[in-house]
């Protein structure tokens, strides 16, 4: 197969000469997931890729259970559930391996008149990539997504009811070299594709809770390292299904340690040079940037933690953070300064296994600029344990960050009042369906003894 941009992705004519029958149309919804068509890939050829095509516009108004739900300006009963248009960004098409004859290619999405959905969360992170451009500068960004596997099909554990579920690993496997391997299969299978796709994959591991797994990335741009996430998020769980298994990326399933995904992220030069890092210590730049992402982090934690189960790991103990500090390869801390020189690069440790990389990303940015914009100074590192820290804490319900980020000057100056006041709606839908909901631990306690 001929390679585009030494990147293993496909060029239209690939298309022609290869057997590639079918085109997933991809766009990135509110939760992080690819929603689209698939398309005849001689029609996509003959009438999309230098054109475009519709979607109804409720795919950025509904729930997790993709229910219509009201609140949503651009979406609703009264205004007809029309249509806006999916951009084809030609530069992300890919084979996809898992599926035979198929191909891959992320979208942007457009009104009719060519203006961008602005709260779309792929626009939403383009914003701030060119609000970044506009100073010269560059990110480059990188996610380590964790995930539990179970020997239960999706359909086996719907029927459980998600109870009684059979881990692969049946104890801390923790960079395990002899559990893991009875999982390699899968795992190797799962890396192979995502490199085959033009996703350069690094190294997959063995994590704490009974059948936990991660797998890494190389780093690349913000918007290409956002839509690489949700394509091997979504191709994980493809591959696990082929092979009667399922994959979970809940941040929390249950009371043993939670999934997590660290999101890396450094700014260069348009021309690649460093400047957030003077020889083995932050820049100047490099100060006021993490300053940034420090002093924003509560007011923008609904970008990272989007549901109500993304606040169950923050708790002392966890290795997920409940202090907003920063400390140098601290893993107690909210903010972990690793890497060295070149490739020093602060660590996000807010975000679980359920966030919206693209969103995630676009709030790191939105942080960092006004960290540099307003030349905010960088206090000292946290060098202790970061659970025992006099500092501000997580936020620790979705409640909490939906008010925190409703009334934040910066949300709203970084990504407008139409974003914020969008987003605020997703999360007062899932804090309503949350609280409308008769949980089994309500059932334990109260069935008999109340």
């Amino acid at each position: 197969m001929k390679k585009s941009a030494e990147r293993g992705l496909l060029v239209r004519e690939d298309l022609q000469d290869e057997a590639i029958h079918t085109i997933l149309l991809a766009m990135v919804d509110m939760q992080g997931r690819l929603q689209g068509k698939r398309l005849d890939a001689d029609h996509f050829l003959e009438d999309v890729a230098d054109g475009k095509a519709e979607g109804c516009n409720y795919q950025l108004a509904v729930d997790i259970d993709m229910n219509t739900v009201d609140g949503y300006r651009h979406a609703s009963w009264s205004t007809g559930y029309g249509d806006f248009v999916f951009a084809p960004d030609l530069d992300t098409l890919r084979r996809i391996p898992w599926h035979e004859g198929s191909a891959l290619v992320m979208c942007d999405l457009e009104w009719e008149d060519g203006s961008p959905v602005r709260v779309s969360p792929r626009q939403i992170l383009r914003r701030q990539v060119e609000r970044l451009d506009e100073r010269g500068l560059v990110a480059l960004a990188a996610s380590e997504l964790e995930f539990l596997v179970f020997r239960d099909t999706y359909e086996q554990a719907w029927d459980k009811c998600y109870r009684g579920l059979t881990p692969a690993n049946r104890y801390n496997i923790d960079y395990a070299l002899l559990d893991t391997a009875g999982l390699e299969p899968l795992l190797a299978r799962i890396r192979n594709a995502m490199r085959d796709t033009g996703i350069r994959t690094l190294d997959s591991k063995g994590e704490c809770n009974f059948g936990q797994h991660e797998i890494n990335f190389q780093f690349g741009p913000a918007i290409e390292a956002a839509d690489g996430h949700v394509i091997y998020k979504n191709g994980a769980k493809e591959m696990a299904a082929q092979a009667g298994h399922s994959i979970s990326f809940m941040p929390k399933f249950n009371q043993r340690e939670g999934n997590s995904c660290h999101i890396h992220l450094s700014v260069r030069s348009r021309e690649g040079e460093t400047v957030m890092a003077a020889g083995e210590e932050l820049s100047t730049m490099g100060k006021h940037f993490v300053a940034g992402m420090r002093a924003t982090l509560r007011e923008l934690t609904l970008f990272f933690a989007p549901n109500i189960n993304s606040y169950k790991r923050y708790m002392p103990g966890s290795f997920a953070p409940t202090s907003v500090t920063w400390g140098r390869d601290n893993r107690t801390c909210a903010l972990r300064l690793v890497g060295h020189g070149p490739s020093l690069r602060i660590e996000n440790r807010v975000p679980g296994g359920d966030v919206n990389p693209h969103l995630a990303m676009a709030a790191m940015i939105a942080g960092g600029l006004h960290g540099i914009d307003k030349e905010l100074p960088l206090e000292p590192p946290c060098a202790g344990n970061g659970y025992e820290a006099d500092s501000a804490h997580v936020p620790t319900t979705l409640r909490a960050a939906r008010e925190a980020f409703e009334n934040s000057t910066i949300a709203h100056e970084a990504f407008g009042a139409d974003v914020v006041e969008h987003y605020v709606n997703m999360a007062r839908v899932e804090i309503e369906a949350f609280e409308s909901a008769v949980t089994d631990w309500e059932r334990v306690r109260g069935f008999e003894r109340m």
